[in-house]
């Protein structure tokens, strides 16, 4: 007997279910044939496709209520946005904000990133990755769930672009010391900035709510930049 077949892959998230308001219900019914990505086995994703305009490409993992989301979408019209989360609620919402604004530059994708990501994006094809406020999972026997590791890395090493981006921000001090520690020895990334230096906040990432009411009592956030050197 084969135990590969009875291995649990970790994952990095936990599925939250609950209650949808009514927008949320329409953006994931619907509204989904307009917004929503539909992904098959075996098939690659063709952004020339997806997209009405072919220009670059940034995918942002754990969009949650999707607020950050639709706003860079809203203001970087020259770019498209593809949105992965599992999270019903703020899939739905985002959906329908994006209906009312009408937005052709956004997608969005409903499953596991990691295995979206490996099976169904297609090598140098990103411009950027953007992951904000990732689960921490501060207890140390929890770390092996945190979506930032080694083996994500080397697989957006292939995914993104020569010189494309990952931006990352975390409100957890522990974990950006985790991430930062993880993307320096690594070796197809380059910190933005130089060595062990956190960047300010870029101005096309949004003030969330949640990370303006963290600063009004004080707590800390802090964004890293790499660019991928790999083809250098």
């Amino acid at each position: 007997m084969n135990d590969n077949k009875h291995m649990r892959t970790i994952q990095s998230f936990v599925r939250r279910s609950g209650r949808l308001s009514k927008a949320q219900r329409i953006g994931l019914n619907e509204l989904w044939p307009n917004y929503g990505v539909e992904i098959i086995n075996g098939v690659m994703l063709d952004f020339d496709e997806l997209f009405t305009q072919s220009q670059d490409v940034v995918i942002e993992v754990g969009f949650g209520n999707g607020d950050s989301l639709l706003e860079m979408a809203i203001n970087q019209p020259q770019t498209n946005f593809l949105g992965i989360e599992v999270y019903e609620a703020g899939v739905g919402r985002l959906i329908n904000e994006a209906n009312k604004h009408q937005l052709n530059n956004l997608k969005i994708i409903k499953n596991d990133a990691v295995e979206v990501l490996k099976h169904h994006i297609k090598d140098d094809s990103l411009s950027a990755f953007q992951l904000f406020f990732p689960d921490p999972w501060h207890k140390k026997k929890h770390h092996k769930r945190r979506i930032l590791q080694t083996s994500l890395l080397d697989m957006l090493a292939n995914k993104l672009k020569t010189h494309g981006i990952i931006h990352i921000a975390t409100d957890w001090e522990n974990y950006a010391e985790h991430i930062m520690e993880t993307m320096e020895v690594h070796p197809h990334f380059k910190n933005t900035l130089g060595d062990h230096i956190y960047s300010p906040r870029p101005a096309h990432r949004p003030l969330t709510k949640f990370e303006n009411r963290g600063q009004r009592l004080g707590h800390g956030v802090w964004d890293i930049l790499f660019t991928n050197t790999k083809g250098v």
